[in-house]
């Protein structure tokens, strides 16, 4: 009988010492100095030992005591709440919210912070991000640093802008509506949400019970007074009799497919933009502040210019805004082919722009359809990526494409830098960049970046 090979010494110590778990240091408590803000709704501080804290509920420059909130020892980072503030920033107001802070709802990041404070502080994000990843200035990227505020957005200290026009609430076990907290499921039972639009608030989903609910998605149009309702049962749970302040329309989520179905109403909201109106259905999407489709639209049209009888793109089109505002410009000379992989987004757009005759929206992802359809030279491009960004590949096949301008619109700025990185590799450069801050009390930001050819002269 062949005996068993001798164990080396580590295999020895590793059979006679179990493997520790880590220790979770969630409860911790340190006194820090809080550095500067980061991607993410939160500032940079460290502990005494050196282990890095993103802090919430801070600012840059403040002395707080910041508690853990998840972490271990050896991590690279921890993520924590300042709980006391020891030296506040000149930037610091009280919360207008009462259900913002430590521990509480996390919709908002800076509800403790000056409107004209978060604005820089989203632009120092942006700024970051284009350095790190994509090696570029703001100079380079012609842009002034500055983040806008949406028209009827710049209020004093201690107003906050009711923009939101869809609220997705979370429901209890009691049947109460709430906001979920910061990277929880637990939920932060509400009476009123204050970045609302007025047509969410008017609904009055929080004065009342949805007993068997798990969310329930509220949605008021722009530019007209359409009002829904989206609701996901939990398990087995059937819909109660929806009876809310205004008219609604009231749609279901189906619990095997995950699919969007009436229950009552019209399946659709209308939206109005650039002197269109949309159908945007089954909670499709659109964007969330009431001013931010038009702001967007001129955006880009203001940067693309563009001419009769241009062939253009519009990339993850959704229910057609920039294709609509390019088939308006480009007339009946030009084109104009969308790419968008939802099913219901497709129907939309195609309704929505059947009036052009020269527009053609195909459904699929980018990477995939674009490449069959053939095209190797178009004059303008619009792509609206989700929060992922493009992606090198894609970048990589418009690069080859002839485009004279493209216009990137992106709700995230890392996304945006990786894939300005890729365009530059392509023979591109940043002509312009626009930053608008269409999310106020929260970190995201929305950026319109013009790029053209990087031989042409400016």
């Amino acid at each position: 009988m062949q005996a068993e090979p001798k164990k080396s010494q580590a295999e020895q110590r590793a059979v006679a010492e179990p493997v520790s778990e880590p220790v979770s240091l969630v409860g911790e408590e340190y006194e820090v100095e809080v550095g500067p803000v980061a991607h993410g709704g939160h500032c940079i501080a460290r502990t005494s030992e050196g282990q890095v804290l993103f802090v919430r509920h801070t600012l840059p420059g403040e002395r707080v005591v910041a508690r853990v909130t998840e972490g271990e020892e050896g991590a690279r980072f921890l993520r924590a709440d300042a709980v006391e503030i020891l030296d506040p920033s000149k930037d610091r107001i009280e919360a207008p919210c009462p259900f913002a802070g430590p521990g509480r709802c996390g919709g908002c990041d800076w509800q403790h912070a000056k409107p004209g404070a978060q604005r820089r502080l989203k632009g120092e994000v942006v700024a970051e991000q284009l350095q790190r990843l994509a090696g570029l200035t703001p100079e380079e990227a012609g842009w002034d640093g500055t983040v806008m505020p949406a028209e009827g957005d710049k209020l004093p200290a201690g107003q906050v802008p009711s923009w939101r026009t869809r609220v997705q609430f979370a429901v209890d076990a009691d049947g109460r509506a709430g906001l979920r907290r910061h990277r929880s499921h637990e939920i932060e039972p509400i009476d009123h949400c204050m970045i609302a639009a007025e047509g969410v608030s008017e609904l009055g989903i929080e004065r009342r019970d949805w007993p068997g609910m798990a969310t329930v998605e509220a949605i008021a149009a722009t530019g007209s007074q359409d009002r829904q309702v989206i609701l996901t049962p939990r398990p087995g749970a059937r819909l109660p009799i929806v009876e809310l302040d205004r008219p609604v329309s009231v749609m279901r989520v189906e619990e095997k497919d995950g699919g969007v179905h009436r229950v009552h109403g019209r399946p659709f909201v209308r939206e109005r933009a650039d002197d269109h109106t949309y159908r945007v259905g089954s909670g499709g999407f659109w964007q969330v502040h009431p001013k931010a489709a038009d702001t967007l639209v001129t955006a880009v049209m203001q940067g693309l210019l563009p001419r009769k009888g241009d062939m253009a793109l519009d990339l993850y089109c959704g229910v057609g805004l920039f294709a609509g505002a390019l088939a308006d410009r480009v007339g009946d000379q030009g084109a104009v082919l969308g790419i968008e992989s939802g099913k219901r987004a497709v129907e939309d757009a195609r309704h929505n722009l059947a009036a052009f005759d020269r527009v053609r929206i195909e459904q699929g992802k980018v990477e995939s359809v674009l490449p069959r359809t053939g095209i190797d030279e178009v004059d303008l491009i619009v792509l609206d990526p989700p929060r992922a960004g493009a992606g090198r590949k894609t970048v990589q096949h418009l690069s080859t494409l002839g485009a004279r301008r493209i216009a990137y619109v992106a709700c995230d700025p890392a996304a945006l830098a990786r894939d300005l990185g890729y365009f530059q590799d392509g023979g591109y450069r940043v002509r312009t960049l626009r930053v608008f801050d269409l999310f106020p009390m929260t970190h995201h930001v929305e950026c319109v970046a013009i790029l053209e050819p990087a031989g042409k002269g400016s």
